[in-house]
């Protein structure tokens, strides 16, 4: 195993449901550095996996997942959709997965609303989701749609938590030098139920 610092571990902690799929470290380390590459390169940013319309329809559906919040930005303010070109395009086992699931998706809207999921509206587009993100209470019908939001899901959740906005988000303190070591608050400790003696 190569040696990581602390901080690459910390972004890759975020990665673990991609480590769980077999995905290695390395591949989601450089997804990371592409998307910092990209969220750079601003408007400019041409997917290589995704065609327009499908990138269109990521991020419009990560920020259903991670939306923008008093603590931190979207899942597209912190280059969610860059990674997940990134990795989509890295990862071949994951291509028809995920243009079958985002096919699925369109497929269903317009089955139901006569119009794609990016046109389709706010309230329409949560009723979809809703009935395919909870997976005990999903209709067997949808099972296609549900095993594709749940790895979109995690693939969203990892590319936010390893990026410097999730880090942040995640209000890590491990690279913080402690001039003095106080111990535990006692709050914390009388919520877990131990103590020092």
């Amino acid at each position: 195993m190569d040696e990581i610092s602390r901080r690459d571990a910390v972004q890759l902690l975020a990665g673990i449901p991609l480590l769980a799929a077999g995905l290695p470290a390395r591949s989601i380390t450089r997804a990371v550095e592409a998307a910092r590459t990209a969220q750079a390169a601003g408007p400019a940013f041409v997917p290589a996996f995704f065609t327009a319309h499908e990138y269109q329809t990521v991020r419009v559906l990560v920020d259903y997942i991670i939306p923008k919040d008093g603590r931190s930005g979207s899942a597209t303010d912190a280059a969610v959709p860059e990674f997940m070109d990134f990795i989509v395009n890295d990862q071949k086992a994951m291509q028809i997965p995920m243009r079958g699931g985002l096919a699925w998706l369109d497929t269903e809207s317009r089955e139901r609303f006569a119009q794609s999921f990016l046109t389709a509206g706010d309230a329409q587009r949560r009723q979809l989701l809703d009935d395919v993100a909870w997976p005990a209470k999903a209709r067997p019908a949808l099972s296609q749609g549900v095993a594709f939001f749940n790895d979109f899901r995690d693939l969203t959740a990892s590319g936010f938590f390893s990026s410097k906005m999730g880090v942040e988000d995640l209000q890590y303190l491990g690279n913080v030098f402690v001039h003095e070591w106080q111990g535990c608050p006692p709050e914390a400790l009388k919520k877990l139920g131990v103590s020092y003696q």
